[in-house]
Protein backbone atom coordinates (compact mmCIF):
# COMPACT_ATOMS: atom_id res chain seq x y z
CA UNK A 1 0.00 0.00 0.00
CA UNK A 2 1.04 3.28 -1.19
CA UNK A 3 0.22 6.84 -1.55
CA UNK A 4 0.75 9.56 -3.90
CA UNK A 5 -0.22 12.70 -4.00
CA UNK A 6 -2.46 14.29 -6.31
CA UNK A 7 -2.84 17.99 -6.12
CA UNK A 8 -5.88 19.44 -8.26
CA UNK A 9 -7.26 16.10 -9.37
CA UNK A 10 -10.65 16.94 -9.84
CA UNK A 11 -13.67 15.48 -8.57
CA UNK A 12 -16.07 14.67 -11.06
CA UNK A 13 -17.77 11.41 -11.69
CA UNK A 14 -17.55 11.25 -15.43
CA UNK A 15 -13.94 12.16 -15.79
CA UNK A 16 -11.07 9.55 -16.89
CA UNK A 17 -7.89 11.33 -15.32
CA UNK A 18 -5.42 7.73 -14.13
CA UNK A 19 -4.19 5.21 -16.83
CA UNK A 20 -1.37 2.91 -16.27
CA UNK A 21 0.52 2.01 -19.64
CA UNK A 22 2.43 -1.50 -20.52
CA UNK A 23 5.60 0.09 -19.72
CA UNK A 24 4.77 0.87 -16.17
CA UNK A 25 4.15 4.61 -16.67
CA UNK A 26 0.82 6.13 -14.91
CA UNK A 27 -0.59 8.73 -16.77
CA UNK A 28 -2.38 11.26 -13.95
CA UNK A 29 -4.32 14.15 -15.34
CA UNK A 30 -4.78 16.80 -12.89
CA UNK A 31 -6.43 20.18 -13.40
CA UNK A 32 -4.56 21.72 -16.43
CA UNK A 33 -1.42 19.40 -16.55
CA UNK A 34 -0.76 15.76 -17.17
CA UNK A 35 1.87 13.91 -15.11
CA UNK A 36 3.49 10.60 -15.56
CA UNK A 37 4.72 8.57 -12.23
CA UNK A 38 7.24 6.06 -12.99
CA UNK A 39 6.83 3.18 -10.54
CA UNK A 40 10.01 1.79 -10.99
CA UNK A 41 11.67 5.15 -9.48
CA UNK A 42 8.99 6.83 -7.59
CA UNK A 43 9.47 10.13 -9.85
CA UNK A 44 6.88 12.37 -11.67
CA UNK A 45 7.47 14.16 -15.09
CA UNK A 46 5.50 16.97 -16.58
CA UNK A 47 4.41 15.88 -19.69
CA UNK A 48 1.84 18.99 -20.54
CA UNK A 49 0.35 21.81 -19.73
CA UNK A 50 -2.40 24.03 -21.14
CA UNK A 51 -2.29 26.44 -18.23
CA UNK A 52 -1.38 29.00 -20.67
CA UNK A 53 -4.10 27.99 -23.60
CA UNK A 54 -7.52 28.77 -23.33
CA UNK A 55 -8.11 25.01 -21.91
CA UNK A 56 -10.34 24.85 -18.45
CA UNK A 57 -9.03 21.21 -17.38
CA UNK A 58 -8.26 17.95 -18.86
CA UNK A 59 -10.82 15.13 -19.06
CA UNK A 60 -9.14 12.57 -19.85
CA UNK A 61 -6.16 10.28 -20.52
CA UNK A 62 -5.67 6.96 -22.26
CA UNK A 63 -2.63 5.10 -23.33
CA UNK A 64 -2.32 3.13 -26.42
CA UNK A 65 -1.64 -0.63 -26.25
CA UNK A 66 2.20 -0.20 -26.67
CA UNK A 67 2.80 2.39 -24.23
CA UNK A 68 4.40 4.83 -26.36
CA UNK A 69 1.93 7.36 -27.22
CA UNK A 70 -0.50 9.30 -24.93
CA UNK A 71 -3.71 10.41 -26.04
CA UNK A 72 -5.06 13.60 -23.70
CA UNK A 73 -8.46 14.96 -24.23
CA UNK A 74 -9.51 18.38 -22.97
CA UNK A 75 -13.26 19.65 -22.26
CA UNK A 76 -12.75 22.26 -24.55
CA UNK A 77 -13.07 18.99 -27.26
CA UNK A 78 -9.75 18.98 -28.02
CA UNK A 79 -7.71 15.12 -27.85
CA UNK A 80 -3.99 15.75 -28.33
CA UNK A 81 -1.57 12.44 -28.58
CA UNK A 82 1.48 12.61 -27.04
CA UNK A 83 4.65 10.42 -28.18
CA UNK A 84 6.02 10.09 -24.81
CA UNK A 85 9.75 9.17 -26.00
CA UNK A 86 10.00 12.54 -26.69
CA UNK A 87 7.59 14.15 -24.77
CA UNK A 88 6.28 15.99 -27.66
CA UNK A 89 2.64 16.22 -29.37
CA UNK A 90 2.51 13.93 -32.71
CA UNK A 91 -1.33 15.24 -33.51
CA UNK A 92 -4.18 17.24 -32.68
CA UNK A 93 -7.85 16.43 -33.08
CA UNK A 94 -9.97 20.00 -33.05
CA UNK A 95 -13.03 19.57 -31.11
CA UNK A 96 -16.34 21.52 -30.97
CA UNK A 97 -18.05 20.19 -27.47
CA UNK A 98 -16.72 17.82 -24.46
CA UNK A 99 -15.11 15.46 -25.36
CA UNK A 100 -14.27 13.07 -22.23
CA UNK A 101 -13.65 9.93 -23.25
CA UNK A 102 -11.44 7.88 -25.80
CA UNK A 103 -10.00 4.18 -26.41
CA UNK A 104 -7.24 3.32 -28.82
CA UNK A 105 -8.19 0.01 -30.54
CA UNK A 106 -6.40 -1.00 -33.77
CA UNK A 107 -4.97 2.85 -34.41
CA UNK A 108 -8.04 4.09 -33.98
CA UNK A 109 -9.45 6.47 -30.98
CA UNK A 110 -12.57 6.33 -29.54
CA UNK A 111 -14.41 9.40 -28.34
CA UNK A 112 -17.46 10.78 -26.69
CA UNK A 113 -19.17 13.89 -26.59
CA UNK A 114 -20.96 15.27 -23.99
CA UNK A 115 -23.69 17.31 -25.70
CA UNK A 116 -24.09 15.87 -29.05
CA UNK A 117 -24.30 11.88 -26.95
CA UNK A 118 -22.77 10.35 -29.93
CA UNK A 119 -19.45 8.28 -29.99
CA UNK A 120 -17.25 8.67 -32.57
CA UNK A 121 -14.10 6.61 -33.46
CA UNK A 122 -11.27 8.28 -36.08
CA UNK A 123 -8.69 6.54 -37.57
CA UNK A 124 -5.56 9.29 -36.23
CA UNK A 125 -3.55 8.37 -38.98
CA UNK A 126 -6.06 9.95 -41.34
CA UNK A 127 -6.69 13.89 -41.75
CA UNK A 128 -10.01 15.32 -39.48
CA UNK A 129 -13.40 14.04 -41.47
CA UNK A 130 -11.93 10.63 -42.90
CA UNK A 131 -12.70 7.53 -41.59
CA UNK A 132 -14.90 8.18 -39.36
CA UNK A 133 -18.32 6.23 -37.86
CA UNK A 134 -20.67 8.00 -35.71
CA UNK A 135 -23.01 6.07 -33.05
CA UNK A 136 -26.33 7.33 -31.68
CA UNK A 137 -28.46 5.03 -29.93
CA UNK A 138 -27.88 7.21 -26.09
CA UNK A 139 -30.29 9.46 -25.69
CA UNK A 140 -28.35 11.23 -22.57
CA UNK A 141 -25.13 11.22 -21.80
CA UNK A 142 -22.14 8.28 -22.53
CA UNK A 143 -20.53 7.95 -19.45
CA UNK A 144 -18.36 5.11 -20.17
CA UNK A 145 -16.63 2.61 -23.12
CA UNK A 146 -14.89 -0.15 -23.25
CA UNK A 147 -12.96 -2.48 -26.19
CA UNK A 148 -14.00 -6.20 -26.19
CA UNK A 149 -9.94 -8.10 -26.18
CA UNK A 150 -10.29 -8.75 -29.38
CA UNK A 151 -11.37 -5.09 -30.06
CA UNK A 152 -14.14 -6.32 -32.39
CA UNK A 153 -16.79 -4.93 -30.04
CA UNK A 154 -17.54 -2.44 -27.95
CA UNK A 155 -19.70 -1.15 -24.52
CA UNK A 156 -21.12 1.93 -24.22
CA UNK A 157 -22.83 3.06 -20.86
CA UNK A 158 -24.85 6.22 -20.76
CA UNK A 159 -26.51 8.64 -18.29
CA UNK A 160 -29.55 6.95 -19.78
CA UNK A 161 -29.38 3.83 -17.44
CA UNK A 162 -28.39 1.73 -20.92
CA UNK A 163 -25.73 -0.24 -21.62
CA UNK A 164 -25.09 -1.21 -25.21
CA UNK A 165 -22.80 -3.29 -27.55
CA UNK A 166 -21.38 -2.70 -30.81
CA UNK A 167 -19.77 -3.70 -33.77
CA UNK A 168 -17.86 -2.23 -35.97
CA UNK A 169 -19.44 -3.49 -38.92
CA UNK A 170 -22.93 -2.28 -38.03
CA UNK A 171 -24.21 1.69 -37.31
CA UNK A 172 -27.17 0.56 -34.53
CA UNK A 173 -26.60 -1.36 -31.19
CA UNK A 174 -25.60 -5.35 -31.46
CA UNK A 175 -27.57 -5.40 -27.61
CA UNK A 176 -29.39 -2.70 -25.66
CA UNK A 177 -29.63 -3.96 -21.76
CA UNK A 178 -31.62 -1.75 -19.79
CA UNK A 179 -31.73 -3.41 -16.49
CA UNK A 180 -29.65 -0.65 -14.68
CA UNK A 181 -31.88 2.22 -12.58
CA UNK A 182 -28.83 4.62 -12.66
CA UNK A 183 -25.87 6.02 -14.81
CA UNK A 184 -24.23 3.10 -16.09
CA UNK A 185 -19.86 4.10 -15.95
CA UNK A 186 -17.84 1.01 -14.89
CA UNK A 187 -17.76 -1.39 -17.62
CA UNK A 188 -14.84 -4.06 -18.26
CA UNK A 189 -14.74 -7.64 -20.52
CA UNK A 190 -13.32 -10.71 -19.12
CA UNK A 191 -10.20 -11.84 -20.86
CA UNK A 192 -10.58 -15.30 -19.16
CA UNK A 193 -14.41 -16.12 -20.57
CA UNK A 194 -15.13 -14.75 -24.15
CA UNK A 195 -17.94 -12.43 -24.38
CA UNK A 196 -18.80 -11.88 -20.78
CA UNK A 197 -19.40 -8.59 -19.90
CA UNK A 198 -19.41 -6.93 -16.18
CA UNK A 199 -21.40 -3.49 -16.00
CA UNK A 200 -21.96 -1.27 -12.35
CA UNK A 201 -24.86 1.65 -12.31
CA UNK A 202 -24.57 4.60 -10.36
CA UNK A 203 -26.28 5.85 -7.19
CA UNK A 204 -29.56 4.73 -7.14
CA UNK A 205 -28.60 1.52 -8.80
CA UNK A 206 -25.82 -0.22 -6.98
CA UNK A 207 -25.44 -3.13 -8.78
CA UNK A 208 -22.93 -5.37 -11.10
CA UNK A 209 -24.72 -6.89 -13.18
CA UNK A 210 -23.04 -9.64 -16.32
CA UNK A 211 -24.18 -10.02 -19.38
CA UNK A 212 -23.06 -13.10 -21.69
CA UNK A 213 -22.84 -10.53 -25.31
CA UNK A 214 -22.74 -14.40 -27.14
CA UNK A 215 -26.20 -15.48 -26.94
CA UNK A 216 -27.39 -11.60 -25.25
CA UNK A 217 -28.54 -13.35 -21.60
CA UNK A 218 -28.69 -11.65 -18.85
CA UNK A 219 -26.32 -13.77 -16.10
CA UNK A 220 -25.37 -12.86 -11.99
CA UNK A 221 -26.54 -9.60 -10.56
CA UNK A 222 -25.57 -8.35 -7.14
CA UNK A 223 -26.23 -5.49 -5.11
CA UNK A 224 -23.04 -3.97 -3.58
CA UNK A 225 -24.89 -1.56 -1.58
CA UNK A 226 -23.44 1.46 -3.35
CA UNK A 227 -22.17 3.21 -6.20
CA UNK A 228 -20.47 2.10 -9.03
CA UNK A 229 -17.34 3.95 -10.37
CA UNK A 230 -15.19 1.84 -12.15
CA UNK A 231 -14.90 -2.17 -12.56
CA UNK A 232 -11.65 -4.13 -13.74
CA UNK A 233 -10.33 -8.12 -14.05
CA UNK A 234 -7.58 -9.59 -12.86
CA UNK A 235 -5.16 -10.81 -15.69
CA UNK A 236 -4.53 -13.97 -14.22
CA UNK A 237 -7.63 -15.01 -12.97
CA UNK A 238 -11.49 -14.92 -12.61
CA UNK A 239 -11.11 -12.04 -9.97
CA UNK A 240 -12.41 -8.56 -10.45
CA UNK A 241 -12.17 -5.43 -8.16
CA UNK A 242 -15.08 -2.78 -8.11
CA UNK A 243 -14.51 1.06 -6.52
CA UNK A 244 -17.59 2.40 -5.22
CA UNK A 245 -18.60 6.10 -4.11
CA UNK A 246 -21.74 6.64 -2.24
CA UNK A 247 -22.26 5.16 0.51
CA UNK A 248 -19.20 2.84 1.00
CA UNK A 249 -16.39 4.60 -0.18
CA UNK A 250 -13.69 2.39 -1.18
CA UNK A 251 -12.97 -0.48 -3.48
CA UNK A 252 -14.03 -4.24 -3.42
CA UNK A 253 -12.49 -7.10 -4.75
CA UNK A 254 -14.45 -10.21 -6.47
CA UNK A 255 -14.20 -14.25 -6.73
CA UNK A 256 -16.35 -15.00 -9.74
CA UNK A 257 -18.40 -16.65 -10.36
CA UNK A 258 -19.45 -17.16 -6.48
CA UNK A 259 -19.43 -13.33 -6.14
CA UNK A 260 -17.60 -13.44 -2.73
CA UNK A 261 -15.80 -10.42 -1.77
CA UNK A 262 -12.43 -10.88 -1.06
CA UNK A 263 -10.66 -7.97 0.29
CA UNK A 264 -12.41 -4.61 0.96
CA UNK A 265 -9.91 -0.88 0.84
CA UNK A 266 -11.19 1.36 2.47
CA UNK A 267 -11.51 5.25 0.94
CA UNK A 268 -12.00 8.41 2.90
CA UNK A 269 -13.82 9.87 -0.54
CA UNK A 270 -15.29 8.20 -3.49
CA UNK A 271 -13.33 6.41 -5.86
CA UNK A 272 -13.61 7.27 -8.83
CA UNK A 273 -10.88 6.80 -10.98
CA UNK A 274 -9.12 3.36 -11.22
CA UNK A 275 -6.01 2.21 -13.36
CA UNK A 276 -4.25 -1.51 -13.39
CA UNK A 277 -0.45 -2.34 -13.41
CA UNK A 278 0.76 -3.68 -16.31
CA UNK A 279 1.89 -7.25 -14.50
CA UNK A 280 -2.09 -6.80 -12.83
CA UNK A 281 -1.00 -7.26 -9.67
CA UNK A 282 -1.64 -3.69 -8.44
CA UNK A 283 -4.29 -1.01 -8.93
CA UNK A 284 -4.11 2.85 -8.31
CA UNK A 285 -7.30 4.17 -7.01
CA UNK A 286 -8.54 8.01 -6.53
CA UNK A 287 -11.09 10.14 -5.42
CA UNK A 288 -12.04 13.95 -3.97
CA UNK A 289 -9.28 13.15 -1.51
CA UNK A 290 -6.26 14.50 -4.10
CA UNK A 291 -4.52 11.56 -3.47
CA UNK A 292 -3.82 8.25 -5.48
CA UNK A 293 -3.48 4.98 -3.79
CA UNK A 294 -1.62 2.15 -5.01
CA UNK A 295 -2.93 -1.41 -3.74
CA UNK A 296 -1.09 -4.69 -4.62
CA UNK A 297 -4.72 -7.04 -4.53
CA UNK A 298 -3.71 -9.78 -7.07
CA UNK A 299 -1.29 -12.35 -7.69
CA UNK A 300 0.00 -14.02 -10.96
CA UNK A 301 -2.29 -16.84 -10.15
CA UNK A 302 -4.63 -14.65 -8.93
CA UNK A 303 -3.87 -15.29 -5.38
CA UNK A 304 -4.76 -12.62 -3.22
CA UNK A 305 -1.88 -10.27 -1.45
Amino acid sequence: FQVVNAPELKDDFYLTLLDWSSQNLLAVGLNQRVFLWKASDQKAIKLCDFSSEDVTFVTSVQWTENGDFLAVGTNHGIVQVWDVSTEKMVHEMPGHSEWRHYLFGKQSIMVKRKYFRIILQRDVRSPPGYSEKRLTSHRQEVCGLKWSPDKQYLASGGQDHKMMVWSLRRPEPCLTYTEHNAAVKALAWSPHHHGLLVSGGGTTDKCLRFWNTLTGQPMQCIDTGSQECNVAWSKHSPELVSTHGYWRNGAVTWKYPVLRPMARMVHPTRVKQLAMSPDGESIATAGADECIRLWRVFGKRGEMK
